[in-house]
C-alpha cells in the first residue's frame, strides 16, 4: 500500500527498551477533498530512510498494516493497529540542469547514417 501527500512533520529518532528498539514518526498530509493526517512509524534501520526529506516536501511513502492483540489484565482483549513504512520516494521535481542537462543541449548522435538499410526484423 502506500500514502502520497506532503510532510506536515518529521519526528526524531526514539529509543525504547534494553534491547534499543528505535522508532521514528513521519506525518503526511494527504491531498484530497478531505485532507487526512496520517502518521506512519519507522522502525529500527529504517529510521535512517527520513534524514534527506523535509517539510512541505511531496512524497510517495510504501507501508505496511500492522495489528496486535493484547489481552488486559480483566482478560479482555483489546486490538491496535499501526501504520508501518518501509520506503520513501520524494515527488518533487529536481531542478533542471541537476540530474539531466537541459533539453536544448541534447545533440542527435553524429554516428548514425539515414543511408543503412534498416534490418531489424519488425
Amino acid at each position: 500500500m502506500e500514502v502520497i501527500g506532503k510532510v506536515k512533520l518529521i519526528g526524531e529518532v526514539q529509543t525504547f527498551g534494553a534491547n534499543g528498539f528505535q522508532k521514528r514518526e513521519l506525518v503526511v498530509t494527504t491531498d484530497e477533498q478531505y485532507p487526512q493526517m496520517i502518521m506512519i512509524e519507522f522502525v529500527q534501520d529504517k529510521t535512517d530512510l527520513l534524514n534527506n526529506y523535509k517539510v512541505g516536501q511531496d512524497v510517495k511513502v510504501s507501508i505496511n498494516l500492522r495489528g496486535r492483540e493484547w489481552i488486559n489484565p480483566q482478560g479482555e482483549a483489546k486490538y491496535f493497529n499501526a501504520i508501518q513504512g518501509w520506503r520513501v520516494e520524494s515527488l518533487s521535481q529536481a531542478p533542471q540542469g541537476q540530474n539531466a542537462p537541459p533539453v536544448d543541449k541534447f545533440e542527435p548522435a553524429s554516428n548514425v547514417s539515414d543511408e543503412e538499410p534498416d534490418d531489424l526484423p519488425f
